[in-house]
């Protein structure tokens, strides 16, 4: 039987702590901190752990483009500010010791939903 990248990589309490250290960076970046500077950033540290577990084949919430598309709608995220969020969260991983495979296919899974995310120009 394979494992999933969450099974391999600590499950859910492994990736809270991949999840904690991206947002240390995202709120360090001069190009996306200024999204979060009015958000409770425990509350969405779950969300987006959930969201990560979602995306490496653990528990899955439910999250359709056509969520991911009205929750971001608002922030009109552009596509500078989106790959600045998958470079951040590529080197957390890297810190994390996620194989190369596996940070690939995160990716993968996130560039499919850069349609619904991006929103700004």
């Amino acid at each position: 039987m394979t494992l999933t990248i969450y099974e391999r990589n600590g499950g859910f309490p492994q990736l809270r702590r991949v999840v904690t250290a991206f947002y240390d960076r995202v709120l360090d970046s001069p190009v996306v901190a200024h999204h979060f500077e009015q958000v409770d950033i425990k509350r969405l540290i779950e969300h987006q752990t959930r969201f990560i577990s979602f995306l490496t084949g653990g528990p899955a919430p439910g999250y359709t483009d056509e969520h991911l598309a009205h929750v971001h709608s608002r922030f009109e995220i552009t596509l500078d500010e989106f790959d600045e969020m998958v470079e951040l969260l590529t080197e957390t991983l890297e810190d994390f010791d996620f194989e190369a495979d596996d940070i690939s296919e995160i990716r993968n899974e996130l560039r499919k939903r850069e349609p619904v995310i991006v929103s700004g120009r």
